[in-house]
């Protein structure tokens, strides 16, 4: 057992080393290690205390938490038939664990015993935060149950981790299923350069002539955008659309649609799951436990927040339609306006108006030279230092940074940026390592950060869009807030006990420098010539940068309503609490008639590869992108106004050093030791307003 790289605590993760036949011993070592400690602890008659009761938990417990989270990074980024067996094999075990601890009454009766003695008064305010978490967290994974109550709900805990998993797979295995390939070189009308290479690059794999177009994101959106084939828009739209469902790839057959792929049953059974999940703790619905750890204190004061959000944009969403579709008719002779022309026409409409394209753009923005300008912005901000360091990765792609400040080691991270067919969709933050100061001294945090964007084509640099940009820079924002904290308990520090609905504030506070001159023009190169981008061309982008932002909020706002709506409760549920995959549908019908101006066939499968409310952890939670985007907004404006009071009147640099380390000090360095909107008002100096938001997206005249 000594040789197994998993059960390696003393360095970096030893991806190098680390194999599929690793993971079963190496995870029941560690779950009878931290159980023997439970019994040890749970044995000992002498009052709780942090020391010997707390830190010890903890301590253990974070062993166990990083060796299955390395497993879980694995299957996510290399979801190849090993990975995914040794996973799933492992997976019923973990969760059944944890949902058996969280019902440890015996354990929950020390933290509250704790909470109660006189030793609690005299701990620091991060280390009492940790002990409310826990009191909290007991209570909602069911420790206050009936005895004859909590075997069903432990089941219940293991069943949803089983789902969330097989959804994701679902969802991949469905994604890679599909495939267009063009025969003739006439049929690539209006596909850029580099998209034609990649395509070009992945049919040659394949070892076929001709060019091949997946649904992943770098080869699926610049068909929809550029494709001057309406035929083939249409056939990617609807492949798309329909992923993990009845009507894709091995989504349908003579058992009525329930195959390998088909996500809807899953969904059903989700929902049912929770259901009675909440059902057994008490609460109506599962929207509301889920809001017992987020900063809006009701799911109705959530949904009058998104519908005042939609109240304001919908106007703009319409107008930016009419504009679309009269543009489409007269233009494009594309009359009506079909959903798989809408990201076409809308490419078309902003270059006539703007005289720019996004591929335009993108040529500007080689990967090493948007690094190296991420890089200069985080130094800026916080006096920080990145720089290459060495450790084994996952993939010939990946490489590793170490973050310093007078070269005293802050935290590292790993970066995955190219998709591969492995690897699932979307970009994230995740944890390798959390800070923490114990026995051995302070351990430094590391983190992932992973994208899927296109990587490099015929010997030259991967070019990222803008959008690209932003995603990094979100992405890097949630690294920040991990990798900058300044607390030494595990529980609490980086985004650790960080409400939900504050998790996206740095995330989507490093997003608004994308926008800024003096950021863009020290990160962008033309791949070709070398030259910055022009100033010309960066400031139709800023004209630009609201084109058709009524339809983007009020698509988002659709998302995050129909959430919270159908885990409140809104869908039809049977007898038995299920609601069906029709009621869902339905419900999110009946949430576009209210938000929507853009309505899609009825075909359509939007639930099917909704992975964040079904097998991630915004299930009632997606409202939180737009709540947090107005904290991010206003965060932003205290940037924005010391700029303008700079050199006589002259505006000055958004990267100021004296708010960023402000900025760092209240929100990030303090993690989830003290509540986020009071590290937003000692940031701020007030508690946050939806002003800066609307400015930033351009809602600021009445329609």
């Amino acid at each position: 057992m000594n040789d197994n790289p998993l059960l390696d605590f003393s360095a970096l993760p030893r991806f190098g080393d680390i194999r599929p036949e690793h993971v079963e011993p190496a995870i029941r070592a560690l779950l009878a290690e931290y159980g023997a400690l439970i019994e040890r602890l749970l044995q000992d008659d002498a009052p709780p205390s942090w020391d010997g009761f707390v830190a010890p938990m903890f301590e253990t417990g974070e062993r166990l938490g990083r060796a299955w989270g390395i497993v879980g990074h694995l299957h996510g980024v290399l979801d190849i038939p090993p990975w995914r067996e040794a996973y799933n094999a492992m997976l019923p075990e973990v969760s059944g664990f944890y949902a058996e601890l969280g019902q440890n009454l015996a354990l929950f009766r020390k933290y509250k015993a704790l909470a109660a003695s006189a030793e609690y008064a005299a701990l620091d305010p991060a280390r009492r935060r940790v002990i409310a978490h826990e009191i909290r967290d007991f209570r909602l994974s069911g420790a206050e149950l009936p005895d004859e109550v909590k075997p069903r709900f432990k089941a219940i805990q293991e069943e949803l981790s089983q789902l969330a998993a097989k959804f994701s797979e679902n969802l991949l295995d469905a994604t890679n299923a599909h495939a267009e390939w063009i025969a003739e070189e006439a049929g690539l009308a209006g596909i850029p350069a580099d998209a034609r290479a990649a395509a070009r690059t992945a049919a040659e794999k394949d070892g076929r002539p001709g060019w091949k177009f997946t649904l992943h994101m770098p080869s699926w959106l610049p068909v929809m955008q550029y494709a001057d084939d309406r035929a083939l828009r249409a056939r990617m739209y609807r492949a798309h659309a329909t992923r993990a469902s009845e009507f894709s790839a091995g989504g349908g057959d003579a058992d009525g649609g329930k195959a390998q792929w088909n996500n809807a049953p899953l969904i059903e059974r989700i929902l049912a799951l929770r259901a009675e999940e909440a059902a057994l703790l008490g609460y109506d619905n599962y929207a509301e436990v889920s809001l017992e750890a987020k900063m809006a204190d009701s799911p109705a004061q959530a949904l009058a927040f998104l519908r005042e959000l939609a109240a304001k944009a919908k106007p703009f969403a319409k107008r930016d339609l009419a504009e679309l579709t009269a543009f489409a008719r007269e233009e494009l002779q594309l009359d009506p306006l079909e959903p798989w022309d809408v990201a076409y026409a809308s490419e078309k409409l902003r270059e006539k108006r703007y005289a720019y394209s996004d591929q335009e753009v993108k040529q500007y923005f080689p990967e090493p030279k948007v690094l190296d300008g991420l890089f200069n912005v985080i130094h800026s901000l916080y006096g920080v230092d990145i720089a290459a360091d060495e450790a084994p990765g996952w993939d010939d792609d990946v490489r590793f940074f170490r973050i310093e400040k007078n070269n005293e080691l802050i935290g590292q991270f790993y970066l995955d940026l190219y998709a591969r067919d492995s690897k699932r969709g979307g970009a994230w933050m995740d944890s390798a390592r959390d800070r923490q100061r114990g026995g051995q001294g302070l351990i430094t945090p590391v983190a992932y950060l992973v994208c899927n964007f296109p990587g490099p084509v015929d010997g030259k640099p991967a070019t990222f869009t803008h959008d690209d940009v932003l995603t990094l820079f979100h992405e890097t924002g949630h690294g920040l807030h991990h990798l900058l904290t300044r607390v030494d308990e595990l529980a609490v520090s980086g985004i650790n006990g960080v409400e939900w609905d504050a998790v996206e504030l740095p995330s989507q506070f490093m997003e608004n420098f994308c926008w800024e001159w003096e950021v863009l023009a020290m990160m962008s190169a033309h791949v070709d010539t070398g030259e910055p981008l022009p100033r010309a061309l960066y400031d139709k982008m800023i004209a630009a940068r609201n084109f058709q932002g009524g339809m983007r909020m009020a698509r988002q706002i659709e998302f995050a309503l129909f959430d919270l709506l159908l885990y409140s409760g809104a869908a039809s549920a049977q007898a038995d609490g299920g609601v069906p995959i029709e009621h869902v549908l339905a419900l999110l019908d009946e949430v576009r008639r209210e938000v929507a101006v853009l309505f899609p066939p009825s075909w359509h499968r939007f639930p099917h590869s909704f992975s964040h409310i079904f097998a991630s952890g915004y299930a009632a939670g997606y409202y939180s992108y737009k709540w947090a985007e107005v904290l991010s907004a206003d965060a932003f404006a205290a940037f924005e106004e010391a700029a303008s009071g700079q050199k006589d009147g002259k505006r000055g640099t958004l990267l100021n050093g004296a708010v960023g380390e402000r900025f760092w000090r209240e929100v990030l360095a303090v993690g989830g030791s003290r509540p986020a909107l009071e590290s937003f008002v000692a940031f701020r100096g007030r508690e946050p307003t939806v002003d800066a938001l609307l400015r930033h997206n351009g809602m600021v005249n009445v329609l």
